[in-house]
């Protein structure tokens, strides 16, 4: 719940920030707060990415992209995740999440993020979004019809679609069993 009102911050300075192109990379900086930290009095493994959905909402608002989802009743869903970490960000430690989007396919649109600190990477991941409408996904040529297509040299590296195919769940029409 607290992010709550970190995320309705982010999308206000954000409105007030320099545009940025959809396709391009955005930075917020940031700084630990207590209630990032776990026990081990760093930030806790689970707070990176909801660190990290602040970074892709200053990039879809400082694109313009934000507003014409809303106008359009699409909504941002993540469908996957992955993160490595490097080094272990402390209390009150100043960083920034850098975000960028890799590619997209036929089920997502893939961002890279990273939190960093001194120049140095600390943990990187990477989110399979998906925007949704009150009549399921959104197509593709959708998404470039509204947006705009991307750049020629935006593809989406190989073992992207292979971690994709390996870790996906079913699709909610289809029956998803529990058994161990």
């Amino acid at each position: 719940m607290h992010l709550i009102l970190r995320t309705i911050l982010q999308l206000f300075t954000s409105g007030r920030r320099s545009a940025l192109s959809i396709w391009g990379a955005g930075s917020v900086t940031l700084r630990v707060l207590l209630t990032d930290i776990d026990i081990a009095m760093h930030m806790n493994n689970g707070m990176y990415f909801s660190v990290f959905d602040l970074g892709r909402f200053d990039l879809m608002v400082r694109s313009g992209v934000w507003r014409q989802m809303r106008a359009r009743g699409w909504s941002p869903v993540a469908a996957g995740e992955t993160i490595s970490f490097r080094k272990s960000l402390r209390l009150g430690q100043r960083y920034s999440i850098e975000t960028r989007i890799i590619g997209l396919d036929e089920r997502a649109i893939y961002f890279e993020q990273r939190a960093v600190a001194g120049g140095e990477i600390y943990a990187r991941a990477v989110i399979a979004t998906r925007l949704v409408s009150r009549t399921g996904p959104v197509s593709n040529e959708e998404i470039v019809a509204a947006f705009g297509a991307p750049p020629a040299d935006l593809v989406l590296p190989e073992w992207i679609h292979e971690w994709r195919l390996n870790n996906t769940l079913p699709s909610t029409r289809r029956p998803a069993p529990h058994a161990w």
